[in-house]
């Protein structure tokens, strides 16, 4: 079975009045799997179009250097994520 990793996606939405950079950190099995989540998530909460999302870089980090709380709690093992205990 594969190992899960942790990917910090950083890019650009642009729309025809402005434009805003944003740096995602997304737990996936390989770099095209990362970009597809940040497709995803990005069009679902903010009603972005895939042609409007410029993807610059995704590299792989190391546990320790994960910054959301979220990923850190789960890369921890401390329980389920959205289970309250």
């Amino acid at each position: 079975m594969s190992e899960v990793k942790v990917f910090r996606v950083i890019g650009e939405v642009r729309k025809s009045n402005w434009k805003t950079p944003f740096e995602k950190e997304v737990v996936a099995l390989k770099p095209e799997h990362a970009v597809e989540k940040v497709y995803t998530e990005l069009g679902s909460k903010h009603r972005v179009k895939r042609f409007h999302i410029k993807i610059d870089k995704v590299e792989e980090i190391a546990p320790n250097e994960v910054e959301d709380p979220l990923i850190r709690k789960l890369l921890a093992g401390e329980g389920e994520i959205g289970k309250q205990s």
